[in-house]
């Protein structure tokens, strides 16, 4: 429960940062632009009119030509002082802007933010339908639930509980529309972090023995919730998308498409590299808890393989995988990971 807690605390996380920026990087950018613009427009104004009252007092011949050349060099001096300050604050403006886009507190304007959930309505929705998407769209990927261990096949009778042994899954893809002229089929690629965790029953862990990973009792009594085994991937995801959103048309008679409306059918695999594997112990000696972690290759497969398919509507679907190689390389025991859950594909 505590991993599912995380894991859906991330995901909170990474809604709130789709919300719209009202601010932007480049409206405020372009502000400031307009700001230096006008500042130097304003005073080469003001300097123009106070140039031909100095000409008007050499017409008049209240002043010499050299008074005259004097004064004009003293007002081009003072307009151009000012000038200098003025752009030097809208300068300082520009710095802090600059800095705020550095450190991520901003987003691009030509992008637009809004929170959207799975089957939901989001503030670009009426602009989206009436344009449609291109044929190349990306979605971030969040995907979380049930992971467990086949062993022979069977995942009935595990050695791991199925409600503490959990994967959490993120990344992005890109969503190419493989016609011109139908919505039906897409080429669904990217990249994604998996965590697969494995939580064991009656007090065991795993200890390597050799080129062989084998189940061990601990001598302590082991707090449940904050023991497990986990592996991370780094994985490339290809499926094959069939998307039946509706397609409509516009005055014109031409389609508009759009994807992630409707019913939704991904068939494909994935293909990973494990990044490194850990296990983490928790239990209490003479009323102190220590939590201990360890890190190691447990035998575990560098590569991992596996077919995954999905079926939902909108933006939500039933997430499932499987590994289609063995989790530890040279066990006498083959046993393969296998997934259930959610999964959501942002727009």
């Amino acid at each position: 429960m505590r991993n599912f807690t995380i894991y859906l605390a991330l995901m909170l996380c990474l809604f709130a940062t789709k919300l719209m920026a009202q601010d932007t990087f480049v409206s405020r950018a372009k502000a400031i632009a307009e700001k230096i613009e006008t500042i130097a427009k304003e005073e080469k104004a003001t300097l123009k009119k106070e140039v031909e009252e100095v000409n008007q007092q050499l017409q008049n011949g209240s002043i010499t030509k050299e008074q005259a050349d004097a004064k004009k060099n003293a007002l081009a001096e003072a307009r151009a002082t000012i000038i200098e300050n003025k752009v030097n604050v809208a300068k300082e403006e520009l710095k802090e802007l600059v800095q705020d886009k550095v450190d991520g507190k901003l987003k691009d304007s030509d992008k637009k933010y809004s929170i959207s959930f799975p089957g939901g309505y989001s503030k670009n929705d009426s602009l989206k339908k009436h344009k449609g998407e291109s044929r190349n769209t990306s979605q971030l990927v969040l995907a979380f639930g049930a992971n467990n261990l086949a062993t022979d096949g069977a995942i009935a009778n595990s050695d791991f509980r199925y409600l503490r042994s959990t994967f959490f899954e993120w990344g992005i893809t890109n969503n190419y529309r493989l016609s011109k002229t139908s919505n039906l089929l897409h080429l669904k690629y990217g990249f994604s972090w998996m965590y697969n965790t494995l939580n064991a029953t009656e007090n065991r862990y795993f200890v390597p023995n050799g080129d062989q990973t084998v189940f061990a009792t601990y001598p302590t009594h082991l707090r449940k919730k904050d023991t497990y085994f986990r592996n991370v991937f780094v994985t490339i995801p290809l499926h094959l998308e069939f998307d039946f959103s509706k397609t409509s048309a516009d005055k014109d008679g031409n389609k508009i498409f759009r994807s992630h409306e409707g019913f939704r059918v991904g068939l494909g695999g994935f293909v990973g590299y494990n990044t490194n594997s850990k296990q983490f112990l928790s239990y209490e000696v003479d009323g102190y808890r220590i939590n201990e972690r360890q890190k190691g290759n447990w035998n575990v497969n560098d590569w991992n393989y596996g077919l995954s398919a999905y079926l939902g509507w909108g933006q939500a679907s039933l997430y499932a995988k499987y590994d289609l190689n063995p989790m530890f390389k040279n066990n006498t025991v083959d046993q393969h990971n296998v997934s259930l859950g959610v999964r959501f594909d942002f727009n």
